[in-house]
């Protein structure tokens, strides 16, 4: 019904900068809330940012004032820039949204991206 494509992981210097992007494709549905979430090897999944569709915006507290959340709901695509990069940010980022069904609105379900690696180099 849904799938969600990330893109723009990559390696990267620590202190640089990448922009990932994750693309929700499919018909007749409709989308609320979306994220991002991350995991490292070895360390539980972690709470990135998430963004509802009127763009009120929650981070982590590892990310906070350094990724920035966004999203573009006519192309159903939301977006993390992510600033100052650490070798700690090193983890597969996978990207969640709630979708609604056209046929049924009342019925929410949670979907998840394959994920992108971003790598951080010291």
């Amino acid at each position: 019904q849904v799938q969600l494509v990330e893109s723009g992981g990559g390696l990267v210097q620590a202190g640089g900068s990448l922009r990932l992007s994750c693309a929700a494709s499919g018909s007749d549905f409709s989308i609320g809330s979306m994220g991002w979430y991350r995991q490292a090897p070895g360390k539980q999944r972690e709470l990135v940012a998430t963004i509802t569709s009127d763009a009120r915006i929650n981070y982590g507290d590892s990310v906070k004032g350094r990724f920035a959340i966004s999203r573009d709901n006519a192309k159903n695509t939301v977006y993390l820039q992510m600033n100052s990069l650490k070798p700690e940010d090193t983890a597969v980022y996978c990207c969640t949204a709630r979708v609604r069904p056209r046929s049924s609105p009342i019925v929410e379900y949670g979907y998840w991206g394959q994920g992108t690696q971003v790598t951080v180099s010291s």
